[in-house]
């Protein structure tokens, strides 16, 4: 049984537009484009079954959410709570960014560079820390949501807020890594997907299933800045993906459906520019590769042996139920501590993320600011990046999903002192709906 919490923050509004700073004033309205932006998340979302509905209670949202309601036939009637209030900036509201740098400059360096550290003073004298404070609200609000919504039964909860308050949630569900609030994107009218199940270790699984979806805007993903860009794919759909076999390390091929995959990545992504383009060197990304290269014929495709999957040793070739008869101590710490599991005659995680991260930093220093790259991939080798560049560890993996044929969009530091951005992971879309429909298969 899944709680999926479906993610949305409001459409552009009027402060959005003059780059002002909104926090917790509601003096700013949709614009015209940001109530088109509800009605397209809407008509998105519209075939999705929802049991309820949360937004904040700012006009910003509630606009948003009506926008959203409006497109379905079963009529929702939503539940406005000042839990999912944004961030409070007091002093900034009303203020572009430029003000506040030059009215506050050491408090926006800290926003920028340690947003969770900084500190703020009220016309009235008080001190208070916004991030900390949103991230007690997050957890306020999780807290009775889930208790209101235990993960016994299978539903959609849809959650309309703000920038900030979202990513809370999300970083909150996550754990709470390092710099979070920094290292991810969530744009307007995006949708993002949280997937909450029962845990026999802890009280709940969280599992971040898709970030800052924008598929159903004007354009398929955020406009990319002065970074560099990598696009990280997980190849298309195998026969053992499809049986729930470990393949590891074992060359097996696309699918009929996983070549139909690579095809919609292909469409998806062949008016996005590609400058470099890197692959596994095994055979299903390889063909994934090949087949979105041919949207962009003049990109050659260099194999890296460091990007190949994970090695299952004994277990690859086989079964999740095969293996539980034989190794069953070991497939339960692998569920619940991957990060403590030495495979039988194979790799430990750790030993992936080593060289899968090496080998991605090696890909990113090759490139340049105005530089795209396609990067295709594995299930483990892609979930140890994600972790590295959320600030997750080894032991996370499973918070995070990577489906056959979905896309992440990654945008990379300029400097030191910044964080790598995830743009957008998991997009599944091109691939049929707004929930990802692909093959669990064995990891």
């Amino acid at each position: 049984m899944t709680l999926r919490l479906l993610l949305v923050r409001h459409g552009l509004s009027s402060f959005n537009k003059d780059f002002r700073i909104q926090g917790r004033n509601d003096l700013s309205t949709l614009t015209k484009e940001g109530q088109l932006q509800a009605i397209k998340a809407g008509k998105f979302l519209s075939e999705l079954p929802i049991t309820n509905v949360y937004s904040s209670p700012l006009q910003r949202a509630v606009e948003t959410t009506k926008g959203i309601l409006e497109q379905r036939t079963k009529k929702l009637k939503a539940i406005y709570t000042n839990d999912l209030l944004e961030i409070d900036l007091e002093p900034w509201s009303g203020l572009t960014k430029d003000e506040v740098k030059s009215k506050f400059p050491e408090e926006y360096l800290t926003w920028q560079k340690n947003p969770k550290e900084l500190v703020i003073r009220r016309k009235n004298g008080d001190e208070f820390h916004p991030i900390k404070e949103l991230m007690s609200q997050a957890d306020k609000f999780l807290k009775k949501l889930l208790k209101d919504h235990p993960t016994t039964n299978d539903q959609n909860i849809l959650i309309v807020g703000h920038n900030a308050i979202l990513r809370c949630i999300l970083l909150n569900l996550l754990g709470d890594p390092k710099q979070g609030f920094r290292r991810i994107q969530i744009d307007n009218a995006s949708i993002s997907i949280m997937n909450i199940k029962s845990n026999n270790t802890t009280p709940y699984q969280a599992q971040l299933e898709c970030l800052n979806n924008t598929t159903h805007l004007d354009q398929k993903v955020p406009r990319k800045k002065q970074n560099t860009r990598l696009i990280l794919v997980r190849h298309g759909e195998t026969n053992w993906n499809l049986e729930g076999r470990f393949q590891g390390q074992i060359d097996i091929p696309l699918n009929n459906n996983g070549k139909q995959q690579a095809l919609a990545a292909e469409s998806f992504l062949k008016d996005i520019p590609i400058d470099k383009a890197f692959s596994s060197s095994m055979s299903r990304p390889q063909e994934t590769g090949a087949i979105i290269l041919n949207s962009h014929p003049d990109i050659k495709l260099e194999l890296k042996n460091d990007l190949v999957e994970i090695g299952h040793g004994l277990w690859e070739g086989k079964l999740e139920s095969e293996i539980k008869k034989e190794w069953p101590n070991l497939l339960k710490q692998w569920k619940e501590s991957p990060e403590t599991v030495q495979m039988p005659e194979g790799e430990r995680i750790q030993d992936v993320s080593k060289r899968s991260i090496k080998c991605w930093e090696d890909i990113c220093k090759k490139l340049t600011p105005e530089q795209t790259a396609l990067v295709v991939a594995h299930d483990a080798v892609n979930k140890t990046i994600l972790c590295h560049l959320l600030g997750l560890s080894e032991a996370n993996i499973w918070m995070i999903k990577q489906s056959n044929g979905g896309i992440t969009v990654l945008d990379i530091k300029q400097e030191e002192n910044e964080m790598n951005i995830v743009t957008c992971l998991n997009i599944t879309s091109h691939l049929g709906g707004v929930i990802d429909q692909t093959a669990t298969g064995a990891l």
